[in-house]
């Protein structure tokens, strides 16, 4: 993706070397904003290993305005048998609750599906959790559509851990 001005002077470009606080900064306001403050046990050294090692295994767009990262687009890649191509799968979309008003979701939102355009990728993906109704609305104002017979499914902790074992 080519960096690109935005509202205010601002940047949208690849994360680099040395976002990571900006970055994690953004994952801990987004952990807030999800009423899950205390969650985040991510550091600047994972970051700089998932996004910025030999092999990366996730990637990131920011924005950045007078020096510092105001938002974020964190995704990595999935896979589709159906299509039997890549897609992108967005984890984490935030912007700064004061920058909010500038277009800077939308820019990387659209970043990003530039990105499934540009590579032939058949999907962008994401989950919202069902209060945020102030993304929702936002999703919906760009095209997106609820997936309603979906239901995310996860695994963590001990019953990841006893699901492991009992494999063997």
């Amino acid at each position: 993706m080519t960096p690109r001005t935005l509202a205010h002077g601002a940047v949208l470009r690849p994360a680099r070397p040395g976002d990571e606080p900006g970055i994690l900064a953004c994952i801990h306001a987004l952990a807030v904003y999800e009423r899950e403050p205390d969650a985040v046990e991510n550091t600047v050294e994972m970051i700089t290993e998932t996004l910025f090692s030999e092999m990366p295994k996730a990637f990131g767009h920011v924005v950045e305005r007078d020096g510092t990262i105001v938002g974020i687009a964190l995704w990595f890649l999935t896979y589709s048998t159906w299509t039997g191509r890549l897609g992108i799968w967005l984890e984490d979309l935030y912007v700064n609750e004061d920058q909010r008003a500038y277009g800077y979701g939308k820019a990387l939102i659209s970043s990003l599906a530039e990105v499934c355009v540009e590579r032939g990728y058949s999907r962008l993906e994401w989950t919202v959790l069902d209060w945020n109704a102030p993304a929702i609305g936002f999703y919906r104002s760009i095209g997106a559509v609820p997936m309603a017979e979906w239901t995310t499914q996860r695994m963590t902790g001990a019953e990841l851990n006893a699901l492991a074992v009992s494999g063997r």
